[in-house]
């Protein structure tokens, strides 16, 4: 009973609501609905589709997921071979998930004041002689290969992937496989390739695909860190939303309406592969 009762909460509280607000959108992103609608149309899918804007948004948004959760899966495997003693135990625990602490709008302006060109260690650089001026440090923030935007993200899923892996890595007795591995001949490293890492990346798979598309639809960090061009697609939409030419409303409720729509399609797909490699 307290089961039923529980899921027929989570469906009212969360399920329902979402379903309306991407009814609302859809319907809106095609004119049946709106300040200006005029019945059903597909200008508005039809100018998003072929604006050139949107594509760069998407393309840049996978890029920068894609760069993020590289580095992340190679910084924490890397520090769980190195310190996966020290990980579960002392101070050193401590310096390292830090940065789980911090919302995301704090570790982006963070990341801004460090290393702009006015930042602390730009004029560092300056003061001790590396730098002839400001101007010459390089663009790390609000640069169009989205650099900022990709270091923050790392900075702050890094230490939670490296907890994610000590714990998979115990429960999972890595330990004792590496052992065997060892036992057959296998060199410390093949049994990290070969044993240790496929296992802790597959069994992570899930939050490794959730946190890609929580990077893919960041918003804080790319606005504080990013460039007007290129531009991730959450920015992007709230741009369209908040500029006074009403007919982007539409385009921006168009573009919200393709980007879930990707998203669902991929999500069905990954859990549809994960289903059939478990049977």
């Amino acid at each position: 009973m307290l089961a039923r009762l529980g899921l027929l909460l989570y469906v009212l509280l969360c399920i329902v609501p979402l379903a309306l607000g991407l009814g609302y959108v859809a319907v809106y992103s095609l004119g049946l609905i709106g300040l200006l609608n005029h019945g059903f149309t597909t200008v508005h899918w039809q100018a998003v589709l072929q604006d050139k804007a949107f594509w760069q948004s998407l393309g840049f948004s996978l890029y920068c997921a894609f760069s993020s959760m590289s580095i992340i899966l190679i910084t924490a495997s890397a520090l769980l071979m190195a310190l996966r003693q020290q990980l579960s135990r002392g101070y050193l625990s401590y310096f390292i998930y830090f940065p789980l602490v911090l919302p995301t709008l704090v570790a982006a302006f963070i990341c801004f004041q460090l290393w702009s060109k006015s930042g602390f260690i730009s004029r560092l650089f300056f003061q001790i002689g590396l730098l002839p001026n400001l101007e010459a440090f390089p663009e790390l923030v609000n640069d169009p290969w989205g650099l900022g935007i990709i270091f923050t993200h790392a900075f702050m899923a890094t230490p939670f992937f490296t907890l994610l892996f000590l714990q998979l890595y115990q429960s999972e007795k890595i330990q004792a496989l590496q052992n065997l591995a060892l036992t057959l001949g296998a060199t410390p490293g093949q049994t990290w390739r070969k044993v240790a890492l496929p296992i802790l990346w597959q069994k992570s798979f899930f939050s490794i695909f959730l946190y890609f598309i929580f990077i893919m639809g960041a918003y804080e960090t790319p606005l504080l860190l990013g460039r007007q061009s290129p531009q991730m697609v959450a920015p992007l939409i709230i741009r369209k939303l908040q500029k006074f030419n009403l007919q982007d409303i539409p385009q921006a409720y168009a573009i919200t309406t393709a980007y879930l729509l990707l998203l669902m399609g991929v999500a069905i797909a990954v859990l549809r592969n994960l289903k059939t490699r478990a049977v």
